[in-house]
């Protein structure tokens, strides 16, 4: 995975500096869109076949694309299509949203909680989280049910597991050591 994050560093790099220049949040749909659509099983067989010509793969691509595609989001399509780097899209994708996070002081908060949150549980969370992390936040949230109660939250390598099973966890080895 190293040599994928090597090969996308400076398309993100590159794409980030496009973006900066006109509107990052347009920019950021766009980008997610392009790396979920590449990630595709059928995207990526389609990519790879010998038989089909650069400008059928990118013309193809783009037609998959909801989004309002820019010239410079079909130049760069074909550049990857070009380099045959079309399947490192998810990983440019995941490097410029880092750089956005980096360029705007904030941070993907993952929150894990066992049952369905409320918009105004999550807005209370996060506001909370914030000042515990010193940043802002960008809630991606899940369900999972195995978490019994409580909710875990991953803030890059940082980890905060309030959940019944980590407790659970913790109560298990305090009495089996």
């Amino acid at each position: 995975m190293a040599e994928l994050a090597t090969i996308a560093r400076p398309y993100a790099e590159a794409l980030f500096r496009v973006a900066k220049s006109g509107n990052i949040a347009a920019w950021t749909d766009l980008v997610s869109e392009m790396a979920a659509v590449a990630a595709l099983p059928e995207v990526k067989s389609f990519a790879s076949n010998p038989k089909l010509s650069d400008k059928q793969v990118a013309e193809t691509f783009l037609s998959l694309l909801k989004s309002n595609v820019t010239p410079e989001a079909k130049n760069f399509v074909a550049m990857l299509v070009e380099n045959g780097r079309l399947t490192s899209l998810p990983e440019i994708g995941a490097q410029f949203h880092a750089l956005k996070n980096a360029a705007e002081g904030a941070a993907d908060a993952e929150i894990t909680s066992a049952f369905e949150l409320t918009d105004a549980q999550v807005k209370d969370l996060v506001a909370t989280l914030e000042k515990k992390f010193d940043r802002k936040l960008n809630p991606i949230v899940k369900v999972d049910n195995s978490l019994i109660g409580g909710v875990r939250v991953a803030v890059g390598d940082e980890v905060l597991d309030t959940s019944v099973r980590a407790k659970l966890q913790q109560m298990y080895t305090a009495l089996a050591s």
